[in-house]
């Protein structure tokens, strides 16, 4: 008869207490109190919290309709901004003022692989763990602020003293 699942509003104590008084003291009566007023005030409680349900259930799809339209917004505002600079180039004070105005990138469309949307704050900062992989070529390794690019001793002169003495002009291995 009774929902013995986590989702049940109604606490363990009170499903026990309900139990009894359909079993054991269905006969029974209070004054005020028996069986059948509190299956009534138990039915109340359940469908309060479907209600409750409900509403959250719409309350997430309304954010997520907000964030949405939000987002639209941005991507509006940043083609719109793009449209003013490009139109007020000769114009010092407009542009003055369109470069004090900073958007903010708008979230990608595509989910994460963890599965959840891209936060646009997160996605805003910029920062190294949602910046794309770099391609390419990865540069060079540079040697440390006054290091010799002679490393193994041999100094330039003397590679060019080695260099005369052959003849060939080819540098001779050590």
């Amino acid at each position: 008869m009774f929902d013995s699942n986590e989702n049940d509003p109604i606490s363990p104590a009170l499903r026990a207490l309900l139990e009894l008084f359909t079993t054991e003291l269905a006969e029974v009566r209070f004054p005020d109190m028996n069986g059948e007023v509190l299956d009534a005030a138990a039915e109340q409680v359940r469908a309060q919290a479907e209600a409750v349900a409900r509403a959250q259930a719409a309350l997430e799809s309304a954010r997520q309709a907000l964030h949405e339209s939000q987002e639209a917004l941005l991507q509006k505002g940043q083609r719109a901004l793009a449209y003013a600079r490009v139109f007020s180039e000769e114009n010092v004070e407009l542009s003055a003022r369109l470069d004090g105005i900073h958007l903010p990138r708008a979230a990608r469309k595509g989910a994460r692989a963890d599965g959840g949307a891209v936060d646009s704050a997160s996605a805003a900062q910029g920062n190294d763990e949602n910046a794309p992989r770099r391609r390419g070529r990865p540069p060079k390794a540079r040697a440390a602020a006054g290091a010799s690019l002679f490393a193994d001793g041999s100094s330039p002169e003397a590679l060019a003293a080695a260099a005369h003495h052959t003849g060939n002009g080819m540098l001779s291995e050590a």
